[in-house]
């Protein structure tokens, strides 16, 4: 059935009745008469494959129908198949993760979602560390925060068990864009280098607009992560 379908989806040879056709060939294209075509098509042992119908004229091939069919078919199951290998990478932190660590796993993560993966990056809390569970949302909000290039939040740190989870989707590709989160730190970073000049750290998380505007995050975690900024 998939096949009488992709058949059906293609004119071939006498089925192409209109007036000229473009024959595209090695990078190149001429536009001839159809029956011209058709006689190439007998010539060389191969069929008149319509390719393009709504192009003026409409686009065609001289290729083996069999052979076109065969390849339409395999490209259509890479890229499926392609579609299939999103995958879901785990990144693991502890409560209190060094900066060193945290910066490895941060450049992991950021490969994961140039390659078109999702992240899902989480704290374990272990034994009486559970204590400490608004630094591990500091961290994972900070995480969310340097890769918001990269990018977008799918979910905001929720606690499950020992374990507190963050979930990031990649964004598209050739979608980089600065948020008003990066842009005011940024300017802040800026003035912060003029002479005589104080930034007050209340600023690092903007009330309209950036990452975490309108985020449903503790007042403990987010006055913390001001406070890191």
């Amino acid at each position: 059935m998939k096949n009488d379908k992709m058949k059906n989806q293609y004119r071939v040879n006498e089925q192409i009745r209109v007036r000229e056709v473009r024959i595209v060939s090695d990078g190149e294209s001429t536009v001839m008469p159809t029956r011209h075509a058709l006689d190439m098509a007998r010539e060389q042992g191969v069929d008149l494959v319509e390719i393009s119908p709504n192009a003026q004229p409409p686009v065609c091939r001289l290729i083996d129908y069999s052979k076109f069919l065969y390849q339409q078919k395999k490209h259509a199951k890479e890229m499926k198949a392609k579609q299939a290998k999103v995958e879901v990478k785990e990144i693991r932190f502890g409560p209190q993760t060094d900066e060193h660590d945290y910066n490895f796993k941060l450049k992991h993560a950021q490969e994961f979602l140039n390659e078109g993966n999702k992240v899902r990056a989480y704290v374990f809390f272990r034994g009486r560390s559970i204590l400490f569970k608004e630094q591990g949302e500091v961290l994972l909000l900070r995480f969310a925060n340097d890769l918001e290039e990269y990018a977008k939040v799918e979910q905001l740190p929720k606690l499950d068990g020992k374990k507190m989870f963050l979930y990031l989707a990649p964004k598209k590709a050739g979608v980089v864009k600065k948020s008003q989160q990066k842009v005011d730190r940024e300017k802040r970073e800026a003035e912060a280098r003029a002479p005589k000049q104080n930034v007050d750290a209340a600023d690092a998380v903007p009330s309209n607009g950036g990452l975490l505007a309108n985020a449903k995050v503790s007042p403990e975690a987010l006055k913390a992560l001001k406070g890191e900024e």
